[in-house]
């Protein structure tokens, strides 16, 4: 490529020739004249190839300009890149380029979209995606051999031919209602499995696919198979039941065994009251009556009445069956009237109680029945582990580390060092009588309460049981009674 470029000119003159003067002209790339004065030489740089046609014209020294002038025509050749072919060559390499990597990016595009449906036909759930409306317009190879539905008959609405009839309804309806308010979508449905016709739960994930506007253009959805799940949690729940079947077994059991005491705590308010009523009637028949003394025995009928109401509302309450039902229990007012039940039963047995409660304890959300048997399982234990020589048990509140806590001591034969971790077990007891259920249904509500119960040997006589309860409700599950 020619970049600089010097051309010379001259006139001749044989009078004054340092007054000449010049003017040229480049075409093709000067505009206008160029005035050059006296000089003789044009210089030109970075001229682009082409042709060119150079003019220069004099004038003498009086003026006069010769507009014929002088011309030179000449070509500048292209350099190799400057070529037509050279650009051509480049603008097709330039293509070939951008094809080679729109190739490059389809393919790889094909193979990550191929890694792609590769998952989602073999992961182990059903995949499938639906148009904005809802219809369904894709489903994986796991749909198609779980269901024998093909993915024609599966487009559209057709899936619903799989849905278990009872489920089919409402999960229609949350379907209408989650395309119609955009928003995802869950729900646990039944599909029936075409190798053997079973029906097994599976748990439907539904969630919208926006552009940028926020529209929806698409949905997409798994179903996951929970039968086992469901099957699980139907057996925690009849082993749930199953647990507070016995525990109102264990409940009525006691209660038998403490027929002739709660025989005696109710006849002994009926008697007095019967007594009351006779000298009401005597204090009525006097003349004048002695109406004083007559009210005051109609005030004892009264109380004794309703203590003996009392007595039988907490037997009652106590052997009923009923489901759970946690409420604010003040559990001091509950050990009082586990005592006053058992106040028969220790006189029986020779046994004095003595109580350590502690004042204004906080309320809890408890399930007041269940407490009663707590307390009613570690009290009878305590009376009848002092049934042959007598003796005192001891019951204690207290609120200590943010729990109420409990404790029942006796000073009677004590526990058996060497089974101290089996006493909590299903169906173990020291008693020759006993169910072996009374403790074991003990620490499961105390657990289902976020509390713990365990027990500890005295230094002398006898053993301590230790409960305690959080203030705080726990959102563990509580046993049905």
């Amino acid at each position: 490529m020619t970049r600089d470029l010097q051309i010379g000119y001259t006139s001749p003159s044989f009078l004054i020739p340092q007054k000449v003067k010049f003017r040229y002209r480049l075409d093709g790339h000067d505009r206008d004249w160029q005035d050059a004065g006296t000089r003789r030489e044009a210089f030109y740089t970075e001229l682009g190839p082409g042709k060119y046609r150079f003019r220069v014209i004099a004038c003498n020294s009086s003026g006069v300009w010769n507009e014929q002038g002088a011309t030179l025509d000449f070509v500048i050749a292209p350099a190799y890149w400057q070529t037509k072919w050279f650009r051509a060559m480049c603008v097709v390499a330039f293509l070939a380029l951008v094809y080679g990597a729109y190739r490059f990016r389809v393919r790889q595009l094909r193979r990550q979209e191929k890694k792609l449906r590769d998952v989602v036909e073999t992961i182990p759930t059903f995949a499938w995606t639906a148009l904005p409306d809802g219809a369904v317009d894709f489903v994986n190879h796991h749909w198609v051999e779980y269901t024998g539905l093909s993915r024609e008959k599966t487009m559209g609405s057709g899936w619903e031919a799989a849905v278990h009839p009872a489920d089919l309804p409402r999960y229609v309806e949350r379907r209408g209602a989650s395309v119609a308010s955009g928003e995802p979508f869950e729900h646990e449905v039944r599909f029936r499995r075409a190798a053997d016709a079973e029906y097994r739960w599976f748990l439907s994930r539904v969630v919208p696919l926006r552009d940028s506007g926020g529209k929806i253009v698409k949905w997409y959805g798994i179903s996951t198979d929970i039968e086992d799940r469901k099957r699980a949690e139907n057996e925690r729940e009849r082993l749930r039941q199953l647990e507070a079947d016995l525990a109102h077994v264990n409940r009525v059991s006691t209660l038998g065994e403490m027929a002739a005491s709660l025989e005696h705590e109710i006849k002994q308010p009926i008697a007095a009251a019967i007594t009351s009523a006779n000298s009401c009637i005597e204090w009525l028949a006097h003349e004048p009556p002695n109406l004083d003394r007559a009210r005051a025995a109609a005030s004892k009928i009264d109380k004794y009445g309703n203590r003996a109401a009392e007595i039988i509302d907490r037997i009652r309450s106590f052997y009923k069956k009923s489901p759970p039902q946690r409420e604010l229990v003040d559990v001091n007012g509950i050990i009082q009237e586990i005592l006053t039940l058992l106040d028969g039963e220790a006189t029986r047995s020779s046994v004095a109680v003595r109580t350590e409660l502690a004042a204004d304890l906080p309320e809890i959300m408890a399930d007041r029945v269940q407490l009663q048997q707590v307390f009613m399982n570690l009290m009878l234990n305590a009376i009848e582990a002092m049934t042959d020589a007598g003796g005192e048990f001891t019951v204690k509140s207290e609120l200590q580390d943010g729990q109420l806590q409990f404790s029942v001591s006796d000073t009677g034969v004590g526990l058996p060092t060497e089974k101290m971790d089996q006493i909590f077990s299903a169906f173990f007891t020291t008693k020759p009588q006993g169910s072996g259920m009374g403790l074991a249904l003990s620490r499961s509500i105390g657990e289902s309460h976020g509390g713990r119960l365990w027990a500890t040997s005295n230094d002398g006589r006898g053993a301590t049981f230790h409960f305690t309860l959080p203030i705080q409700a726990t959102e563990s599950s509580p046993l049905v009674a």
